[in-house]
């Protein structure tokens, strides 16, 4: 019964999805709310277990982790750090510091601060990629500009999810910054290891075979995902360093085999967050994240100002559709709080400004002019 009712959630949001992808719209949106209308306390609940869902859940965010670790390479984050370090700051500052007072002010304390900081500031990659492919805006100067600040958001999880884990597990500031020591070590040696180019040499076994090599780097990304959890580090964090340290022909061929998953590895994380969020909570927490999400749309406006604004009207147009969108790393970071006194309300905020930002992009890219 449990497999013809997932069966039956996955076809109606497939058909749901194809009229997303044929008006080019996000098809984000569509999985939360099917998970809403399908989940516990939805219009039409599913039989599954709390466990399944987690488990769901995770498996998702560390494949999406694993998948966007194989998409850059040392060089390339290095040289995005380097590049427009004033921006890249700007970023941060601006976009960390909405989440972080409204948490203060709904009275979450460090904890929710720090962790609702992370919601409002990093941008989605899964959507920025697919939003690139939509508009046809692969290498515009404009897209360049902002992949870089996308970039240095995505390697801040490196730092940051093991540093919040840590401070959620043991509610402590100074254990956080222990783990910050314990983070900045890892990313910092599998960096190391990374520019020494030493990378998995040409094997036609493992490079000839399909599902020997789904199998491998799948297997693989759980694997390290489950040691890392061990030791109080981040399993998602974890994969992203797997992908981080497959390099040459192997990476390559990876990124090539796995990519046409993504999306479905991305239908799957957000539907079974929707899946374990009660539409109950809602209500109470529209406003706050309407408040996050006008200053959080606006703060993302000032950040794709600052990049191109020594570009045309067109270039910032494109910037604000990449920008804007929050998705994956927001949903994320709220399914980690989960467990908190806060969490279902934090989870609730969260769910509806990835919402807001989602349906504001989609909305925006329908009237904006690509030059």
């Amino acid at each position: 019964m449990v497999l013809g009712e997932i069966g039956s959630v996955l076809l109606l949001l497939g058909v749901a999805t194809y009229f997303a992808v044929k008006t080019k719209f996000s098809t984000v949106p569509i999985f939360l709310l099917g998970g809403l209308f399908f989940g516990n306390g939805g219009i039409l609940p599913l039989s599954l277990s709390d466990d399944f869902l987690v488990t769901g859940a995770q498996i998702g965010g560390i494949l999406l982790m694993l998948l966007l670790g194989l998409e850059y390479t040392t060089s390339e984050i290095l040289d995005s750090i380097k590049v427009k370090k004033s921006l890249l700051f700007f970023d941060l500052s601006l976009n960390f510091l909405p989440g972080f007072l409204i948490a203060f002010l709904l009275g979450w304390g460090v904890l929710g601060a720090v962790a609702l900081g992370g919601v409002s500031y990093v941008s989605s990659s899964g959507i920025a990629a697919q939003s690139i492919k939509d508009y046809q805006l692969s290498g515009k100067e404009s897209v360049k500009r902002v992949i870089a600040v996308l970039v240095v958001e995505d390697i801040f999880l490196a730092f940051y999810l093991p540093v919040l884990t840590s401070m959620i597990v043991t509610a402590s500031f100074l254990a956080g910054l222990i783990s910050l020591g314990v983070a900045l070590s890892i990313v910092g040696l599998t960096v190391l290891l990374a520019s020494k180019n030493l990378h998995i040499p040409k094997n036609s076994v493992i490079l000839g075979d399909s599902a020997t090599l789904l199998l491998t780097v799948f297997g693989g990304a759980l694997l390290v995902a489950g040691l890392a959890s061990l030791i109080g580090f981040s399993g998602a964090v974890a994969a992203f360093l797997l992908g981080l340290l497959l390099t040459g022909d192997f990476a390559a061929v990876a990124r090539e085999r796995l990519t046409p998953l993504r999306d479905l590895f991305a239908a799957i994380f957000f539907l079974f967050f929707g899946l374990s969020t009660n539409p109950a909570d809602l209500p109470s927490a529209l406003l706050p994240a309407l408040a996050l999400s006008f200053v959080g749309i606006c703060s993302k406006v000032a950040t794709a100002y600052l990049a191109t604004r020594d570009l045309s009207k067109g270039s910032f147009q494109q910037s604000l559709v990449i920008l804007v969108p929050r998705g994956e790393f927001s949903i994320l970071i709220a399914g980690l709080v989960a467990g908190l006194f806060f969490g279902a309300e934090f989870q609730a905020v969260s769910i509806l400004f990835v919402l807001f930002t989602t349906l504001f992009t989609s909305i925006f890219a329908r009237f904006a002019r690509f030059e």
